[in-house]
């Protein structure tokens, strides 16, 4: 595990413990949030895509056998530098800084779910709500592992376990195990 790495987990563990339930916020035209208990599980067709128009993946979720293995918590998306990230879905702006040389944002939702991108720029101040397709900051010009490429990473995590976000935009991939 690399520092970067290293230090990601425990931000993220901070994010989780003083962000535990994190109300979703309203979207422009929808019901109050109140009315959408926080322990409420993701609706298919909620959440979309954090980056405008749907990007080509580069890189795949690819989880390790052991959390202290070598896998890839999240996906990689094609992007521009300077374009848009937006939130997946409603939440607020629980953590953004540097790590590893790169920025990160931090977005909390509703049922203990985190997303993550990397690497951002101009995220909107800790404590923000946003609602889903916000701008929670700018494509970094930051060579990364997606090199010669730019891409942003998007990790989703639900306490310490980390899922593919692909399974929140319909784009899972379905693996047959034997029986």
């Amino acid at each position: 595990m690399s520092i970067g790495s290293a230090l990601l987990g425990a931000v993220l563990a901070v994010a989780s413990v003083t962000n535990a339930g994190v109300a979703p916020v309203a979207s422009p035209g929808s019901s109050l949030a109140s009315e959408h208990p926080v322990s409420e599980a993701p609706r298919p067709g909620r959440w979309g895509w954090p980056l405008d128009p749907r990007p080509e993946v580069v890189q795949r979720f690819d989880p390790p056998d052991r959390p202290w293995l070598p896998g890839h918590r999240g996906v990689d998306l094609a992007a521009a530098a300077g374009q848009s990230v937006v939130a997946p879905t409603d939440g607020m702006v629980t953590w953004s800084g540097v790590i590893a040389g790169r920025g990160v944002v931090v977005v909390s939702h509703s049922g203990g779910l985190r997303s993550t991108f990397e690497p951002v720029t101009g995220a909107p101040a800790i404590g923000t709500p946003v609602a889903r397709g916000a701008r929670v900051g700018s494509v970094a010009a930051t060579p990364g592992h997606c090199a010669p490429r730019t891409c942003v990473h998007w990790g989703v995590l639900r306490g310490e376990t980390y899922l593919d976000p692909l399974s929140f935009v319909g784009r899972a991939r379905v693996v047959l195990l034997p029986l």
